[in-house]
């Protein structure tokens, strides 16, 4: 389970931009790549759920 916390932590990070070079040679070391790409996509699209949830709201 604490993988996929710091998957998901890594995954955040990256979207936010900001990030250590050391933490993310660490996770590069730690992470499954696939694991990331799955969280990714997940992450993508409750953004984008997200967005067209706010855009239907204030267009209403």
């Amino acid at each position: 389970m604490s993988s996929l916390l710091g998957t998901v932590k890594a995954v955040a990070w990256s979207f936010v931009g900001i990030r250590k070079n050391s933490e993310y040679q660490k996770d590069l070391a730690s992470l499954n790549p696939l694991h990331i790409i799955a969280v990714a996509l997940v992450a993508v699209a409750l953004l984008v759920l997200a967005l067209i949830v706010l855009v239907r709201w204030v267009v209403g």
